[in-house]
């Protein structure tokens, strides 16, 4: 470090008396290190780019105290030992946490050496320990080996950092794995989010995605495993679980007993009219035992079990009890009364209260520290399978075919065949996860590029169904198809609880299975609450999409009045047809943000009739933005736009705007935007501006201006540096003329074709930046120009 130190200097020029002094007492930090942080603040200040990160960061106080910011060293040691320049860097608020956070996954990865930097190199220093405080958003990825090290012995306290700061747990890239790292795996799940803060889980770009990991992701996503005890951390059980189960046991003695009390008259008399001499509590125990530990055994031995359940599911096809009653934790006894009132159910309680008996030795000799391996297997397929009936009786299971409907309450599901779109909640799997434990779940699921097949999205089904805290879910590129109605079913299913949090619902993928319309308003039915509602398809499915007899278009179904705030829907090319987009405008009387892209118009007259609707439905409505649709010949409909004294930000992206129009078309758009005070943004990347109609833009700032524009997007318009140069001098003499009064703040030249005359684009550029906040990018135009000509 000495020699570090000396090389750093060295580098830098002769060193001051203070500059030595400094670097003499950064060598010595750990016996000064309480009165250094008691110097004033001149003297500190020299001192904080000599101090190691272990130093630099207990140092943060001190700094505060005197005034000082450690921003700028932490954005040095950035540069320095990261040597790349983070995305968004702008938007960067604290270089400290960015750079503790960024190399706590690098060495966590082993893509980083601390070895490589004296400033790391400290003894002291424990870099995940002493960096994970800082980490609130972590990715793991290939084999999970990530995994596999933060539930190692060593790292305990690392993960009990990370348990109180992430947020947000990624996946990228995963690969198949072994059950070793699968149970490193369910170990840092159930320590980080049913034991600790995550609150979004997302994954990325799967193409073959292992069926069970990922169910088992799914699963402890939403808050269900099996019980604590069997979820060993370093040969013992979980700690918090088991902490929790004793309190819980103690409560449900209590209530057994006081229950016990008041229903042993009861049980009492009904028995003796059977004449069975059996006490209430023997009879308590027995049905608890089966419905309870039959079930679980069942969610965590799974094909193996078929002694339970075929006598689980012989003694429900006698029971007539309401099933969800049992869904809802409610008392047993309605079973324990049918049970003790038919002699017939006497005696499969009988051999069931033998079959579970022996199960219940053979797992005890069998656990060991560890429970089965195979257990992981088993409950995730568990999960989605359809043949078992679990608790649910005949009768139950009618009425959810029955009552269950995607759309209304008509008879059906387009998930022809599956439990899950037959039953409330879902197949069986559902009350299997419920006789498991249900611990905290996450409130944001994120799925990106990962193919859900059938067997997934019934899994998923199940999952959405009772997962009341979630409240954003984003399905992009998962090639969804028809097993989109399978998602529906569980969406509407958790729909009817009353505690439901859902507000954020985005469905993306290449091609639609509906049509876009009939999908928003089919989510809109179920879910009123939503605030954010995003539907984007980039191909129609040219298949003709078979509907179950009986089941009505969403179209035909009624839409309440919603909280909707946010819509965005992408059509794959579909006629934007007002007559279907109106009713939801109608409902949506809270809307402040409307995106419509890559719509076709099948007339002249239908974006009139939408601006009509949205005047007349949405008052309320600030930002509205169409992508992708050719505008061309509807000049008045966006005159009309541009003068809206409600709208705040319109976005005209890739219209092709001035496409057939005239010099007296940008004229007009000018004066309008001049005489609207409450338009703030305007963007119109992709429209062919140009040179010569940028620099009529400015115009917009001029003296005799009332507009309250901040900023301006003028992305992929064909922009020079000559024209973007004589832009800038014409806004810098209308700032003149008003007395360097303007709210021009942000201006966005994205692919423009500024790399023509360098020179001329950087001076552009720094005369700009004086002016106002401006974005781009180093964009090569010649490679573009060869792409654009060769799919001409």
């Amino acid at each position: 470090m000495a020699a570090a130190l000396s090389g750093t200097m060295a580098a830098e020029g002769p060193g001051s008396l203070l500059s030595l002094s400094a670097a003499a007492v950064s060598r010595s930090m750990g016996a000064l290190e309480r009165d250094v942080w008691a110097l004033p603040g001149h003297l500190l200040r020299g001192l904080l780019p000599l101090l190691t990160v272990f130093r630099l960061e207990r140092a943060e106080g001190a700094a505060r105290r005197a005034g000082l910011s450690t921003q700028p060293i932490w954005r040095k040691l950035w540069d320095d030992v990261m040597k790349t320049r983070p995305p968004n860097s702008e938007n960067i608020t604290c270089w400290r946490k960015k750079f503790l956070e960024t190399f706590f996954s690098n060495v966590l990865h082993g893509v980083l050496d601390v070895s490589s930097d004296w400033r790391l190199n400290d003894h002291h220093f424990s870099p995940l320990l002493h960096s994970s405080p800082h980490v609130s958003q972590l990715t793991l990825c290939n084999m999970l080996q990530g995994a596999v090290e933060l539930t190692a012995e060593h790292n305990q306290k690392v993960l009990e950092n990370l348990a109180v700061s992430l947020r947000i747990l990624k996946f990228q890239h995963l690969l198949s794995s072994d059950q070793s790292i699968r149970r490193s795996l369910v170990l840092l799940l159930h320590r980080l989010i049913h034991h600790g803060s995550v609150s979004q889980v997302s994954m990325y770009s799967w193409p073959v995605p292992d069926t069970v990991l990922l169910v088992l992701i799914l699963s402890m996503s939403a808050g269900f495993w099996r019980s604590g005890n069997a979820l060993t951390y370093q040969s013992s059980p979980c700690g918090l679980c088991r902490e929790k189960d004793k309190a819980q046991s103690q409560e449900s003695a209590q209530e057994r007993a006081e229950r016990g009390h008041c229903d042993g008259r009861e049980w009492t008399d009904g028995e003796n009219q059977k004449g069975s001499p059996r006490a209430p509590e023997e009879a308590d125990v027995e049905v608890n035992r089966c419905r309870a530990d039959v079930c679980l055994n069942s969610v965590l031995s799974g094909p193996r079990s078929h002694l339970q359940n075929q006598a689980c599911e012989e003694a429900n096809s006698k029971v007539p009890c309401d099933h969800t009653s049992i869904q809802r934790g409610s008392s047993p006894h309605c079973i324990s009364d049918q049970l003790s009132c038919h002699p017939i159910l006497r005696k499969t309680r009988r051999r069931l209260k033998s079959a579970v008996g022996k199960k219940r030795r053979c797992l005890r000799r069998s656990r060991g520290p560890y429970a089965d391996p195979e257990d992981l297997y088993d409950f995730v397929f568990t999960v989605a399978r359809e043949d078992n009936s679990g608790l649910l009786d005949k009768n139950s299971t009618a009425e959810g075919e029955n009552a269950e409907n995607w759309t209304s309450s008509s008879p059906g599901s387009p998930c022809t065949g599956h439990a899950v779109c037959k039953k409330r909640g879902g197949s069986a799997g559902i009350f299997s996860l419920k006789a498991a434990h249900r611990f905290r779940s996450v409130s944001t699921l994120e799925l990106f590029s990962i193919p859900l097949t059938g067997e997934i999205c019934r899994t998923l089904s199940n999952l959405l169904s009772s997962w009341v805290s979630l409240e954003n879910l984003v399905l992009s590129y998962n090639g969804l198809g028809a097993n989109i109605f399978c998602i529906l079913s569980g969406l509407r299913a958790l729909s009817r609880h009353s505690d439901c949090h859902l507000r954020v619902v985005r469905v993306s993928d290449v091609f639609s299975h509906m049509p876009c319309m009939e999908l928003v308003r089919c989510i809109l039915s179920a879910f009123p609450r939503l605030h954010t509602l995003s539907v984007s398809f980039d191909l129609k499915n040219q298949l003709e999409v078979n509907r179950p007899e009986g089941n009505p278009s969403c179209s035909e179904a009624e839409i309440p009045e919603s909280c909707l705030e946010q819509l965005e829907i992408r059509f794959p090319r579909e006629p934007l047809h007002t007559a279907f987009l109106v009713p939801v405008l109608k409902a949506s009387k809270s809307l402040q943000q409307l995106s419509l892209d890559s719509a076709t118009l099948p007339c002249s007259q239908e974006l009139g009739l939408l601006l009509e609707a949205l005047k007349e439905c949405n008052p309320n409505l600030k930002k509205l933005s169409f992508h992708d649709m050719n505008l061309a010949e509807h000049q008045k409909e966006v005159l009309l736009l541009l003068q809206d004294p409600i709208l705040q930000e319109i976005t005209f992206s890739f219209c092709r705007l001035f496409e057939s129009s005239t010099t007296e078309f940008l004229s007009e758009i000018i004066n309008t935007v001049k005489r609207n005070s409450s338009l703030k943004s305007l963007k119109l990347p992709g429209n062919r501006l140009g040179n010569h109609r940028l620099v009529a833009l400015a115009d917009i700032f001029s003296e005799d201006s009332s507009s309250s524009l901040c900023q301006l997007d003028v992305s992929s318009n064909c922009i020079k540096p000559d024209g973007l140069l004589e832009f800038t001098k014409k806004l810098e003499g209308h700032i003149q003329q008003r007395g360097g009064q303007i709210q021009f703040t942000h201006l966005r030249l994205f692919q423009n074709w500024l790399d023509q005359d360098a020179e001329t684009a950087q001076e552009a550029l720094r005369r700009l930046k004086a002016v106002c906040s401006v974005v781009n990018d180093s964009w090569d135009s010649s490679q573009a120009f060869a792409d654009y000509i060769s799919v001409m």
